[in-house]
């Protein structure tokens, strides 16, 4: 077996801008959600007040407003918060896979993690589950992901890298 470089994202939060962009609809869910995400930063070296949160209507709306701070140069990672809950209609599909391809988007397109923290579960009581309930925070989750992904990214090479 031949030698490699092994990297890992490790998970201090110390100095990072990372901000969080939460969908106002369905915010019994979301504001769980946010909780959960300040609390992993807390306990992982940031400073909750030190994280900007952005309100926007719903998920629909998270992919511009990501693409706005991403691109502002003026943050590290967004974690983006939101629930979309599926309903009689179609429009479940159009909400949840803009939303997720529109988070996607933006992060290829700046290098910055975008991270998608958007539940899309079929009823409400799906949703408050992993908003704090039996299957985790799912907020949480995200923000710990900004975070590996940040150091990650900073030790990988290239443009952006630690060693590029």
């Amino acid at each position: 077996m031949g030698r490699y470089t092994a990297y890992e994202g490790n998970l201090d939060a110390t100095g990072m801008r990372l901000v969080i962009v939460a969908g106002r609809f369905n915010d019994a869910i979301t504001k769980p959600l946010l909780e959960g995400a300040l609390d992993g930063l807390r306990e992982h070296g940031l400073d909750p007040a030190d994280v900007p949160v952005v309100w926007v209507p719903g998920a629909y709306e998270i992919p511009l407003v990501a693409q706005r701070l991403a691109g502002s140069g003026d943050v590290d990672a967004v974690i983006c918060l939101g629930a979309v809950i599926r309903g009689g209609t179609p429009h479940f599909e159009y909400v949840a896979g803009q939303c997720a391809a529109g988070v996607t988007r933006v992060a290829l397109d700046t290098g910055v993690p975008v991270i998608f923290g958007v539940l899309t579960t079929d009823d409400v009581d799906q949703a408050m589950e992993r908003a704090g309930g039996s299957e985790g925070n799912k907020g949480r989750e995200a923000a710990l992901t900004a975070i590996e992904m940040v150091d990650l990214l900073r030790q990988l090479p290239g443009p952006e890298g630690g060693e590029g």
